[in-house]
């Protein structure tokens, strides 16, 4: 079914961001990009999750960060190469890889919010972008949206002329100098960049257009007070067990 645009120069509005995203699913306490680290977030009272999302060899959208299998999990060769028989037989850390389709009815069991990266592997860029937005579209169709990123503009792209009515933001590790003019082109509505690449400038810049500025990966807590007193919106985080501290 064709995409329904929206009137000329709206967008999608935000959803409500908390201040803290647990990283990857459960960051650094439970196996990434999985199940069981969703509900762990959740458990530990945090009320947003961010996790990868890529294609199968199958087209498949699961849960995995990198395009190779090796670091994550106890199968070899590359993730768009790899059928979904193989895939969903793998152990990743205790837990099989997740399908991008249970992720999403888990954060919406549990009530988390979503930032799902879109994480094409190198060529699949178009592609990937398509798939994911329009199944998040349809499985959050009755429900608060939830925030698509990517650091592919490709992917976003794609993704925007699926499902106009979701909300996205543009990964970057520095802003480029003219990351405004690059937003807009895009039509995303939040800048996320690491913490190495928060500079007075951008700060100063993200307050001025009212573009909430979200910061990768802060692990420390008088560094995440310091980057919201100075006008962060969220922080993605490790250590979701001190996200009370933040």
């Amino acid at each position: 079914m064709p995409a329904i645009p929206l009137p000329v120069g709206q967008k999608p509005p935000l959803p409500t961001l908390p201040r803290c995203f647990a990283h990857r699913g459960g960051g650094r306490l439970a196996p990434e990009n999985t199940l069981a680290g969703i509900r762990l977030a959740a458990r530990l009272g945090v009320r947003a999750v961010e996790f990868d999302v890529m294609l199968s060899g199958e087209g498949t959208p699961l849960l995995i960060h990198d395009e190779t299998l090796e670091r994550t999990t106890n199968g070899r060769g590359r993730v768009a190469e790899t059928p979904d028989r193989i895939l969903f037989s793998l152990d990743a850390g205790g837990e099989p890889l997740p399908r991008f389709v249970d992720a999403a009815r888990l954060c919406r069991e549990l009530g988390l919010l979503a930032n799902i990266e879109i994480k094409p592997a190198a060529g699949v860029e178009i592609e990937t972008g398509r798939v994911v937005a329009a199944l998040a579209d349809s499985l959050w169709r009755d429900a608060p949206k939830p925030l698509l990123s990517s650091f592919s503009p490709l992917a976003l792209e794609a993704a925007r002329d699926v499902a106009p009515a979701l909300p996205c933001g543009w990964l970057v590790d520095c802003p480029p100098d003219d990351w405004p003019r690059q937003l807009a082109r895009l039509e995303a509505q939040t800048l996320h960049c690491a913490l190495a690449g928060v500079s007075r400038e951008v700060l100063s810049k993200a307050r001025i257009l009212g573009v909430p500025l979200l910061v990768y990966t802060v692990n420390d807590e008088k560094v995440a007070k310091r980057l919201f007193a100075a006008g962060v919106s969220a922080v993605f985080t490790d250590c979701p067990d001190l996200v009370g501290r933040f």
